[in-house]
């Protein structure tokens, strides 16, 4: 989505407003504040974004004028498309409800495709939840919404911190923590899926990144015949999921 293609109902502006918005526990993905923008006002906001674990982006006031011509004071919040989840109220629940879960961590994937592309698989396979960081990440934006097909309507999404806390306190929890790699000895299909499972799947040009992949129980590889030797990565996950599905079905669980 391009800053020019915002919809009015997805960003506030103004200094104030985006401080009520903040204070009244709208879910925000980004805040943008003018390089140039100082005033108590807006030390206030800063402080309370940094309170609230909010992205905050200095840049130049052309940027915000792209978003909006209003008096926004030099201050922009974009709205999230839903509400986030998080990983410490979800799990529990899950448990709760007497389910296995599955969970599909995506680490470091920016593109907006991909990412409905993977949403809407995790909804069809009844995946229970998708994790996404805070920084360096795609967001739930209105294009990722109608890319996944109205699934990130209906599939929760955990924003966390970092993926590295998300995965550390997904394997406390019991969690089997698989890792997607090229270089991995084990085929996907030969590892145990029927147990509560976290799939760790990284971006298509640098892969789940070293500190993720140290916390992996397993790594495990998708075979590739072919002279590209690059699966796109909503594809690798589709491939991933269902071989979950898969053998879940065969161990008689019931899939969500």
């Amino acid at each position: 989505m391009t800053m020019n293609h915002i919809d009015r109902e997805q960003y506030i502006y103004g200094v104030r407003a985006v401080i009520e918005a903040i204070e009244a526990g709208k879910e925000i993905d980004k805040i943008y504040v003018s390089r140039d923008a100082r005033s108590e006002l807006v030390d206030e906001l800063l402080a309370k974004a940094r309170e609230a674990h909010l992205l905050v982006a200095r840049v130049p006031v052309q940027r915000i004028d792209r978003i909006t011509r209003k008096n926004h004071q030099g201050v922009v919040a974009l709205l999230a498309a839903v509400t986030y989840y998080s990983l410490d109220q979800l799990v529990p629940m899950l448990y709760d409800n007497g389910d296995n879960p599955l969970i599909v961590v995506l680490d470091g994937i920016t593109d907006v495709r991909n990412f409905g592309a993977i949403a809407r698989t995790c909804e069809c396979a009844g995946v229970n939840a998708i994790v996404i960081p805070e920084r360096n990440s795609v967001t739930v934006n209105a294009d990722a919404v109608k890319t996944s097909a109205g699934a990130l309507n209906v599939l929760p999404v955990c924003r966390e911190r970092d993926v590295v806390g998300a995965v550390r306190y997904l394997r406390d929890c019991g969690f089997k923590i698989v890792g997607t790699a090229g270089q991995a000895n084990m085929l996907h299909i030969e590892a145990d899926y029927t147990v509560p499972v976290a799939i760790v799947l990284g971006a298509e040009d640098t892969g789940i990144s070293p500190q993720v992949m140290r916390l992996c129980d397993t790594q495990v590889r998708i075979p590739e015949f072919g002279q590209i030797n690059s699966l796109n990565v909503s594809v690798a996950a589709g491939v991933m999921i269902y071989e979950v599905v898969r053998q879940r079905l065969n161990d008689n669980q019931q899939v969500s």
